[in-house]
């Protein structure tokens, strides 16, 4: 048996202004991570040109730290079941920083989509750590108060990082490194922050385990599909040799994964946990909301810049009505979810009104009036806002505090999972549908895309004829609507998913009594599991039972 030791007390409360304190340094935290993939939105089509980097590089540089981000989310959030939450923040957000410093010194493509990957790793970190640290000072019902700060950090590092890089790549003096030098000074302070108000109790277990071996499995299965994913199309076909070999290695991998984490005292993934019906579906919902979101999102910047002609300070400008939309909705729901204990109903309204905003942006083109453009955005925001953090929520309502982690590791693995199968297929769709059109439309005027004088695929577009750079410019235009189509299709299974939730009443209290949980809430599935139950999960292994309240 475990020996815990704790002070102070996990079952003594925060009081408001302790929470705001410790959540200084956390929000800081999570502005420096989100700033550091929004900053580069707008300014990456003037960073791929400058490097000379294609469609596809340009895709890579935004799933290389996603990837990173996903595979690593579960083995952070497991880790601070293990160890010192504190300490292991401190440690995601040093490794971003080198990675950013790496970043900014990036001479090719290549090398930045490298760079991009070793920060990825902090940013996992960072997205499951902020996440567990919140649930372990503040009960459920209370953390949609609060989630509500975490919405309006969201949107103004999804604001203001966009203005931000577009200022930075349209300033001559400062030049598109300092998109990724711009975050290290602000972590630092974050550091600063974080080791002066963030006081945990930390439980000390004589007897730990870490699942090597699954953490392995799972990140190279992911990996192997993602890779597949990306090429498919490209460089081979989808009814080819490679596809075979590299979809059947990928899920044979990730089966190998289920079936070790089926096995080990201490899963990477705790099946026992997300096989229950609620965390189940809320995964569903998130793998659906993430590949809609990400997927879509993502390329906002390239469509403003690439395909209606905007400088990246005025394409950051242009997507305020999408983060308008995340701060007002995440803001309002949070505070009706902390007065009525009630969640269910704004996941499903967040979940449709997110699939109206696609489904809005999937009818435009390069032509189309921003007003239109604006709604949709606006729409996709207040989807996202009512719906990503809550699904989360939901997860860590159903769990003890002795799993509260590697829940929330989970539900954020397959959130990140599913925005990096979205970058990846929708990427992988943008660019052949843009190098489609573009032979199409040379054809139709009647000249070889040979004439145009280089890569017509290539983001640079100074480097082309003036004659080819409406043309490349329109292919870019019409093609993001036709993705945005797709991001409405993916979201309708979330949608399905959130209406599937049972009616969830959130808990009052850090912990789940022991008197609240509810064997009956495992499906049949738990067998995966080797037959635990809710219940007996935190009482076998060597567990303590979480204190009585």
């Amino acid at each position: 048996m475990t020996a815990p030791t704790a002070s102070p007390p996990q079952n003594q409360a925060m009081t408001h202004r302790q929470i705001l304190e410790a959540l200084s340094g956390l929000l800081l935290v999570l502005f420096v991570a989100m700033t550091s993939a929004t900053v580069v939105s707008t300014a990456l089509p003037t960073i791929i040109g400058a490097l000379n980097g294609s469609q596809s590089q340009y895709t890579w540089v935004v799933t290389a730290s996603l990837l990173a981000a996903t595979a690593t989310t579960p083995i952070w959030g497991k880790l601070a079941d293990l160890f010192s939450k504190k300490l292991l923040v401190q440690i995601a957000i040093t490794i971003f920083v080198i990675g950013s410093i790496i970043c900014g010194f990036a001479q090719n493509a290549a090398e930045l989509i490298a760079a991009r990957a070793f920060q990825g790793l902090g940013m996992g970190g960072l997205q499951a750590l902020v996440q567990v640290v919140m649930a372990a000072m503040i009960p459920p019902r209370e953390r949609g108060r609060y989630n509500g700060y975490l919405g309006a950090v969201m949107a103004l590092a999804t604001v203001g990082g966009p203005l931000l890089g577009g200022l930075i790549v349209d300033t001559d003096w400062l030049g598109w490194r300092w998109c990724f030098f711009i975050g290290v000074p602000i972590a630092i302070v974050a550091l600063a922050v974080l080791q002066r108000t963030l006081n945990l109790a930390v439980v000390k277990r004589a007897d730990v385990s870490i699942d090597y071996a699954g953490a392995f499995l799972i990140a190279g299965g992911v990996s192997i599909l993602l890779i597949w994913v990306t090429f498919v199309g490209s460089s081979f076909d989808w009814l080819s040799w490679p596809t075979a070999v590299m979809v059947l290695a990928g899920l044979a991998v990730l089966a190998f994964a289920t079936w070790v984490e089926s096995r080990v005292r201490e899963p990477v993934v705790p099946l026992r946990v997300i096989v229950q019906r609620t965390p189940a579906l809320a995964i569903v919902a998130s793998l659906a909301v993430g590949m809609a979101m990400f997927g879509g999102a993502v390329f906002l910047g390239q469509y403003f810049q690439i395909g209606r002609g905007y400088s990246p300070t005025e394409a950051g400008l242009l997507t305020i009505p999408m983060m308008a939309g995340v701060l007002l909705s995440s803001t309002i729901a949070g505070r009706l979810i902390t007065a009525t204990g009630k969640i269910k109903p704004y996941i499903i309204a967040g979940t449709v009104v997110l699939v109206a905003g696609f489904a809005i942006l999937g009818t435009i083109d390069h032509r189309t009036n921003l007003v239109i453009v604006g709604v949709g955005m606006f729409l996709v925001g207040t989807g996202v806002g009512m719906s990503m953090q809550n699904l989360v929520l939901v997860v860590q309502n159903t769990v003890a505090l002795s799993d509260l982690g590697a829940a929330s590791g989970a539900i954020t693995f397959f959130r990140s999972l599913g925005g990096t199968i979205g970058v990846s297929v929708l990427g992988a769709v943008l660019a052949s549908k843009v190098t489609t059109d573009i032979t199409a439309k040379l054809a139709a005027a009647g000249v070889p895309a040979s004439a145009a004088g280089g890569d017509t695929s290539t983001l640079d577009l100074k480097a082309l004829p003036p004659a080819f750079q409406e043309i490349v410019r329109a292919a870019y235009g019409d093609a993001t609507g036709h993705i945005f189509l797709i991001a409405a299709v993916i979201g309708v299974v979330g949608v399905l998913a959130a209406i599937a939730l049972p009616k969830v009443e959130l808990r009052t209290t850090v912990d789940l009594a022991k008197a609240d949980r509810d064997p009956e809430e495992a499906t049949p599935l738990a067998e995966l599991a080797g037959g635990v139950g809710v219940e007996d999960a935190t009482l076998t292994e060597g567990r303590e039972a979480p204190a009585p309240r």
